[in-house]
């Protein structure tokens, strides 16, 4: 289940539009015979056969949705080229592109396309934008009122997007600049993680409802999900800053990370110019910050990644931290084995049950994590032990990470 997992993680994130099955096998460690066999009895369709639905669906969104020229859409929905685009779009819906296109109406013409990223209600918005906005990573991302925006960069170009709660549809959308469209199908992914968009709630709260104490707040917290991590290095690096200090020391210490390590962009919102074939849009540029991969700070010096105002210990958790995800150590991305890496996390000098089981509940979308260690809640609980608070949470599995976001908020904590 564990190999399945990561590989229906991986081809959702569109590994099988730039590489072969033979490729995405022998990077799991298995033969593609087994990881086509794995698939097929756990999902009863062949990964070649997943990963085209991925892309068709994504496909006809965009031509519904968007008024991207087709080379565009076939390039971001992951086709290798226009005519295998044109045979798999006739071959699924009986009709071509421009047919799919026509029947449903051209949309506006902008310097921008949506995208739909559909939910189960219900979906408390507001409760996730307070938990990112708190949380959010200086110059990267931001909330304001009720939309959330971020920072994405793709080779040389960088822009900003802008994700909205549609709750009449259950349904966020996401504005997307166009020079963005070859990563459509990776923001897709990306973001659902984030917003955790795949969750159950009317399976979860069911569960955790049985309680006696869980059971009147999660009836009173209807919709409460666990906020994921847009970019997994990122959410663990603002984790170990979270250690043992409030959420806006955390939040004051990760500015200073971004300024001392990120890069600096420009960006333009609503990019395109007169005689473009997207039409045109009104211009305005501002400076964005992206956050760097694990290399830049895994080479830094101990007295730089001092300078932004850490102990000597905690500048030393953070560059082994990004030294063991650098190395691939510490595998963070959603499929991974959580296990496995939480114990790697913990091996590292400084972090503990508290940061690993954080990072693998929002990184790695382990739904059972569980910092049991983590004083918010204990108290929430009444429990003097993380022994004990491990014991009590035993009935909640395997929703206890649901269960933590749900004391947490109960309790007004800090939480990760």
């Amino acid at each position: 289940p564990r190999l399945v997992a990561t590989a229906l993680s991986k081809i959702e994130q569109g590994c099988l539009n730039e590489q072969s099955l033979e490729e995405l096998a022998a990077s799991l460690g298995v033969s593609s015979r087994h990881l086509r066999r794995s698939i097929e009895a756990q999902v009863g369709v062949s990964p070649v056969m997943l990963a085209q639905t991925r892309q068709l669906a994504l496909a006809k969104q965009l031509l519904h949705d968007t008024n991207l020229p087709m080379a565009e859409i076939a390039h971001a929905s992951g086709f290798a080229s226009i005519r295998r685009f044109n045979s798999l779009v006739q071959a699924r819906f009986g009709r071509s592109p421009t047919s799919l296109r026509k029947a449903h109406g051209e949309s506006e013409k902008r310097g921008t396309f949506t995208l739909r990223l559909d939910y189960r209600p219900p979906f408390d918005w507001q409760h996730m934008l307070q938990f990112l906005g708190d949380r959010a990573m200086f110059g990267v991302e931001r909330v304001e009122g009720d939309t959330y925006y971020r920072t994405v960069a793709f080779g040389k170009i960088a822009a900003e997007i802008r994700v909205t709660n549609d709750a009449a549809r259950s349904r966020l959308v996401t504005e997307v600049p166009v020079e963005l469209a070859p990563l459509a199908m990776q923001l897709s992914t990306k973001l659902r993680q984030l917003f955790d968009l795949d969750a159950r709630p009317d399976v979860i709260e069911k569960h955790l409802a049985k309680d006696p104490f869980l059971g009147p707040i999660v009836k009173r917290q209807h919709g409460t999900r666990v906020p994921g991590a847009f970019d997994p290095f990122e959410n663990a690096i603002r984790t170990v800053l979270g250690q043992q200090v409030t959420v806006a020391g955390a939040t004051t210490l990760a500015k200073r990370v971004v300024e001392k390590f990120g890069r600096q962009v420009a960006l333009t919102t609503q990019t395109a110019k007169e005689g473009s074939p997207y039409g045109a849009g009104s211009l305005r540029s501002r400076i964005g910050w992206i956050f760097q991969p694990p290399d830049v700070i895994a080479a830094a010096s101990l007295a730089d990644v001092r300078a932004i105002g850490m102990p000597e210990a905690r500048a030393k958790t953070l560059i082994a931290l990004a030294t063991g995800i650098r190395d691939g150590k510490i595998i963070l991305e959603p499929g991974a084995d959580a296990e496995v890496a939480i114990a790697a996390m913990n091996a590292v000098t400084g972090i503990g049950n508290f940061t690993s089981h954080v990072v693998a509940m929002r990184a790695l979308r382990f739904a059972d994590a569980f910092p049991s260690s983590d004083l918010g809640v204990r108290k929430s609980l009444g429990s003097k032990s993380a022994r004990a608070l491990e014991e009590k949470s035993e009935a909640w599995r395997p929703w206890r990470a649901y269960a933590v976001i749900h004391l947490w908020r109960n309790s007004h904590g800090n939480g990760g």
